[in-house]
């Protein structure tokens, strides 16, 4: 089970939140027929579940109180400016209440030594969803075995284990190529960067699995993508390959997918990270490579791999990206919350 959305009847509501990350232009997702590894909910027509075009919901309407009288909680253990603030930005458009902890490893009763399974079972006293984000792999799951209210995954760990369990990035990032390029089938991906501890690029490889005829390009330093992810790739038949050359990539891609260099994931190796960093970076130069109808992405934050200078070539989609993460995070909490009894 994807530890997306999990807590009481953690199935259901992991499949339900799963799903509400979708968009509304994807009328389907379908994985592909070998394979047979992908979340059910995967299975069946998004359209059947996406109600509102979140875009359009404005203060004062109805939509805009769906989930008025709900709590949602932000754990964070991590820092974080897009994720936590698109959750918060997201419950607050449409009626609910936040409760927010930033840097919670530093000023939460985790610091005395509280285990986060007692953490959990606290907030959920408090609030009728956690958003969790944890320095530790499988902190999600652990979370969601002692919840009886929903928790959503907002990242935990390194992107070292299983793909399946930060699926809600990579449903952005498939919102985001579906809303861009109009097709989420027959393209060419180029993803760049760290590949090895990079949760959002893991993820989205896995995702962009369950279409057919996706190629992807992986351009990487000394942090090349885990041989999980690319043995997984080969098992379904999707086409993939490590190339070195960014100019040639750029050249052949629909989406060139930056991702910056993980300085926090080489703390114990502060060498390899010199290195790695600036050794792929997109510039005006690259753009000229790319195709005019192709699109930059990018995670964010960024340090030095995209030059400020590429931001206003009308193909840079990095903040498109960051602005389309409000969207799917409303569609999610109203997915995990609704039908469900609220806190009293």
């Amino acid at each position: 089970m994807p530890a997306l959305c999990a807590g009481a009847d953690r199935k259901q509501a992991a499949d339900r939140s799963s799903v509400a990350s979708c968009a509304p232009e994807l009328s389907t997702l379908q994985p592909g027929l070998e394979n047979k590894d992908a979340p059910s909910w995967l299975e069946e027509p998004i359209a059947t579940w996406w109600r509102v075009r979140w875009e359009l919901v404005r203060p004062g309407t109805d939509e805009s109180r769906q989930l008025q009288g709900a709590i949602m909680s932000t754990l964070f253990y991590e820092p974080s400016t897009r994720t936590r603030l698109s959750f918060e930005s997201a419950m607050a458009r449409l009626g609910g209440t936040i409760l927010t902890t930033e840097s919670a490893a530093e000023f939460s009763s985790a610091a005395k030594g509280e285990t986060l399974e007692d953490t959990i079972r606290t907030v959920e006293g408090y609030a009728d969803l956690v958003v969790l984000r944890h320095f530790q792999a499988g902190s999600a799951e652990k979370a969601a075995s002692a919840a009886s209210i929903p928790i959503i995954n907002a990242g935990d760990g390194p992107g070292q284990h299983p793909p399946r369990s930060q699926l809600c990035p990579a449903l952005l990032d498939v919102y985001t190529i579906q809303r861009e390029i109009g097709r989420l089938d027959n393209f060419r991906i180029g993803l760049i960067g760290d590949l090895a501890n990079g949760r959002t690029v893991r993820s989205l490889a896995y995702v962009l699995s369950m279409y057919p005829n996706v190629k992807m390009y992986f351009v990487a330093p000394d942090c090349r993508m885990k041989d999980d992810i690319k043995t997984y790739l080969s098992g379904v038949g999707v086409d993939w390959e490590e190339v070195d050359d960014l100019a040639q990539v750029a050249a052949d891609v629909d989406v060139l997918y930056q991702t910056r260099i993980q300085k926090e994931r080489f703390q114990d190796r502060p060498d390899d990270y010199e290195k790695a960093k600036g050794k792929y970076i997109i510039n005006t130069e690259t753009m000229k490579q790319l195709k005019q109808d192709a699109i930059v992405m990018h995670p964010l934050p960024r340090v030095d791999e995209i030059d400020p200078a590429v931001d206003s070539d009308p193909r840079a989609a990095y903040f498109r990206q960051a602005r389309n993460g409000l969207y799917v995070r409303m569609a999610l909490l109203k997915l995990c919350l609704e039908d469900r009894p609220l806190s009293r």
